[in-house]
């Protein structure tokens, strides 16, 4: 039986054996011996695989093939004499392991190479090698053998599996004998010469055939015979690769092959690939690269390419809606593939939404699709496409080549050439991609895997933006719930908000605005903002801006309100805090008050045109100290200045100092017109860099047209308090014009009021009577918190409970309000207007 570890440590080997498997009978040798030692170093632990072959005459083996760290760092020679000392030799002369470290050998029988250098004889001035490698024995052809021979980097060496993998890739390494060639054809001699070119090394000239020079779009009188000519035509990418091969320094004993892309003077883009190799003078030195290059475009329909899906990669990172990644697959496929027509859909429980339809012309789409078109987000007919329902349940790419049976609604897609692409991510598929070829088209190897990679980013992509589009939807749903629907009506000015999301991430977060009535026509406005973008960032905005609003509600003044608000969010377990501007005003004197908390200063835009920063000492941001202060600016307002709150997004970002954002916004201010606040706000927000939320809330004092007549009056707790409450209400009222009728239905709240008052609470007792226009507002605050209770029935021996009911009964409206630890319990009348 064979234990779990034997199966882990069979891993390797297997991967090997399978990887092997896929190499061509029929590829050339050279590129089947680079095909051989690139998996070696995929599978196994090596840091440098190289091969050395047999010269003719036997007396050398030569370097063949190489691949990884450059052998030179390791003192690997490009050949070593057939008899020496070398691991290379000796593993070649001896049919086995010869491994070596440092110039120590295994148990292998080796002794003959024991206290040299793995490289046998380095090169002058090459360093001793130093890391572990292995010597493995080739069958070159019937009569001898080279070698294969593996460095790693780690001090233990190869593992067991290592070796064995190394053993299957020498096994593999094969070289056909050499028959003398056939005589070759005179046709086939010209092809050859037509396809070939021959660079000199040392000047940099190149002869080249006729059907090379048209490859590259050039005809022959236009050619100067210079190399630099052609090399001008390589894309910039691929040029690094073709340099590697036509500079001197480069050069590699054995056979080159790569491809490369030109692009012609025509502006056309072509695959060529090219096929080398170096002839040496007789001082060793390399003279000339001789090759042919043919026309691999057939090939390359442009997509095989890690540029280009590094570039899909980039491209599907910065969309964040399933329309944006739809868009950005079909326009990275359809065109470089020559496609007729792409569709992309999501799946959703067993149906398919379609996205992206590409081109959108109903015209060129099968019957079956236009029947379902509706909207721009069809319904795609998977009832009558079995082939696209099992791609999907097996999550399974499906290549079908002009012929292949498919169904009628599928065929019509693509008659020359169908893909069908599903877009897996999370062991599921998310969604499906189409792509159809009206012509015939065959379906190349590096095609099929970028396709494949395509349908995984994309798969990927898709299941991002639905969680980005989820998470965005609860934040916005966040916003929308938690920031005011409308601002109310301003006695005396007209406030106006504005709120702009970030172009990123999340596109809400933490800022927020309010504007709140407080009584005797008193108005709070307040800006704020939370860190962050995201959830948490919402969630903590909408509690700081029902915590103000009720502190405010309450009566407190401003820096006690501001204070409150900071010692429930220290209370709370957040690591985040906030800034906030608070600001109070007296909307009939024009005066007020300014408390920020870490936050930008307003900025006021007077009558005459000119700004004003409000300056004066602010406190820190909310949740960072417990017991701040939070200090008191003055504010005088004339009629016509505009009052700005804004958040850090309008003046401040990566490409905007503070200063200069504040500067650019007191100009802006000056150069608007007040006249329409909403086209101000306009304006000021109108070329603002988006690197974060802006919250902006403007305010236009215009001055109330009709002040309200006020008197108040402490009352004493004396016996005849509530007497005395009574004169004071009569003679207010007499000298403010009203007639006898009203004064004496006034007198009969104020009595209930104040005897509710003096005989219920506890401490002052204050009384305010308040006329404006038709409407007469008595107002009795103490200082109990407690509400009074209008009795739900009253019988006739009851002593007490009638009050509250005269009250409601003569009482146009009537409340309590909470004030400062206590309340105030009002009552408005509707009396005679007086005269302005």
């Amino acid at each position: 039986m064979v234990s779990e570890g034997a199966k882990g440590r069979r891993v390797r080997a297997l991967s090997a054996e399978l990887a092997l498997k896929t190499l061509r009978a029929d590829q050339e040798q050279s590129g089947r011996l680079r095909s051989v030692i690139e998996q070696a170093l995929v599978f196994t632990g090596a840091t440098l695989v190289a091969v050395y072959l047999p010269t003719e005459d036997g007396g050398e083996l030569r370097l063949a093939a190489a691949a990884g760290v450059p052998r030179t760092l390791y003192g690997l020679r490009d050949g070593y004499p057939a008899n020496g000392n070398s691991p290379v030799a000796t593993a070649a002369r001896r049919g086995g392991p010869v491994s070596a470290t440092s110039g120590a050998s295994d148990t292998s029988d080796t002794s003959d190479i024991s206290g040299t250098s793995a490289a046998g004889e380095p090169p002058d001035g090459a360093a001793p090698f130093d890391a572990p490698l292995l010597a493995l024995p080739v069958r070159a052809d019937e009569d001898g053998v080279g070698c294969l021979v593996a460095v790693t980097d780690d001090p233990a060496g190869f593992d067991a599996e290592d070796r064995q993998c190394l053993e299957l890739y020498a096994g593999a390494v094969t070289r056909p004998r050499q028959e003398p060639p056939p005589a070759e054809p005179a046709e086939a001699q010209h092809d050859r010469r037509a396809r070939g070119f021959s660079l000199a090394m040392d000047s940099g000239r190149i002869e080249v055939g006729d059907e090379v020079l048209a490859l590259f779009g050039l005809a022959p009188g236009d050619f100067d015979g210079r190399v630099d000519t052609l090399l001008a035509l390589t894309v910039p990418e691929d040029l690094p690769t073709v340099m590697s091969v036509v500079e001197p320094g480069h050069m590699a004993t054995g056979e080159r092959e790569l491809e490369f892309r030109i692009r012609r003077p025509s502006g056309e883009l072509r695959w060529l690939r090219l096929r080398g190799h170096v002839v040496f003078a007789a001082n060793g030195r390399p003279a000339r690269l001789v090759g042919t290059v043919g026309d691999t475009s057939r090939l390359r329909a442009g997509v095989n390419d890690v540029g280009r899906i590094q570039q899909l990669a980039t491209d599907l990172s910065n969309a964040s809606t399933v329309q944006e990644v739809s868009e950005v697959v079909a326009v990275a496929l359809r065109g470089p593939l020559n496609a007729d027509r792409i569709a992309l859909a999501e799946v959703e429980t067993d149906r398919l939404v379609v996205t992206v339809l590409d081109p959108a012309d109903q015209g060129a789409w099968p019957e079956v699709w236009r029947s379902e078109w509706r909207t721009e987000w069809p319904d795609a007919p998977t009832r009558s496409m079995p082939t696209l329902a099992t791609a999907l349940r097996e999550g399974r790419i499906a290549f079908c080549p002009p012929g292949t049976p498919v169904e009628p609604a599928l065929a019509g897609v693509g008659p020359g050439g169908l893909a069908v692409l599903p877009l897996p991510a999370a062991g599921r598929v998310v969604g499906c991609c189409l792509i159809g070829w009206d012509s015939p088209h065959e379906f190349a190897p590096d095609e099929r895997a970028v396709l494949t990679a395509a349908a995984g980013l994309a798969g990927q992509a898709l299941v991002r933006v639905r969680a980005f589009d989820a998470e965005h939807e609860l934040v916005a749903t966040l916003q929308r719930t938690l920031l005011p629907r409308r601002l109310p009506e301003l006695p005396g000015g007209i406030a106006v908000a504005r709120y702009l999301p970030t172009t990123g991430g999340l596109e809400v977060g933490g800022d927020w605005y309010d504007v709140i009535h407080l009584q005797d026509h008193h108005v709070a406005l307040v800006i704020g903002d939370v860190q962050g973008h995201n959830a948490g960032a919402a969630t903590l905005m909408g509690q700081m801006r029902t915590a103000i609003r009720a502190y405010a509600v309450e009566g407190h003044p401003p820096d006690v309100v501001v204070s409150h608000a900071n010692r429930l969010l220290m209370g709370m377990e957040t690591d985040l805090f906030a800034t906030c501007c608070y600001v109070s005003i007296d909307m009939e004197e024009g005066s007020g008050w300014c408390v920020r908390a870490g936050h930008l200063p307003p900025v006021l835009r007077l009558p005459d045109g000119g700004t004003e920063t409000v300056e004066g000492d602010g406190g820190p941001p909310l949740g960072v100290i417990a017991h701040a202060d939070f200090p008191l600016i003055p504010l005088r307002l004339r009629p016509g200045t505009v009052l700005a709150l804004t958040t850090d997004g309008l003046v401040e970002s990566a490409e905007l100092h503070y200063d200069d954002g504040m500067r650019r916004l007191a100009e802006a201010l000056s150069g608007t017109d007040p006249g329409h606040l909403g086209l101000m706000a306009d304006a000021l927000l109108d070329g603002a860099t988006r690197g974060d939320d802006i919250a902006l809330l403007l305010m236009r004092y215009d001055g109330m047209a009709v002040k309200p007549l006020r008197e108040s009056w402490a009352v004493w707790r004396l016996p005849d308090a509530t007497s005395h409450a009574r004169r004071f209400t009569g003679r207010t009222l007499r000298s403010w014009g009203l007639p006898r009728d009203e004064v004496d239905t006034a007198l009969l709240v104020v009595s209930e009021l104040v005897t509710n008052a003096l005989v219920h609470t506890q401490g002052q007792v204050r009384l305010d009577l308040t006329l404006i226009g038709d409407r007469l507002r008595i107002a009795v605050s103490d200082g109990s918190p407690r509400t009074p209770v209008k009795p739900a029935l009253v019988s006739w021996q009851d002593t007490g409970g009638r009050g509250i009911l005269l009250v409601e009964a003569v009482s146009t409206a009537w409340g309590t309000l909470p004030l400062s630890g206590g309340k105030q319990v009002w009552s408005e009348l509707t009396v005679q207007a007086r005269p302005v």
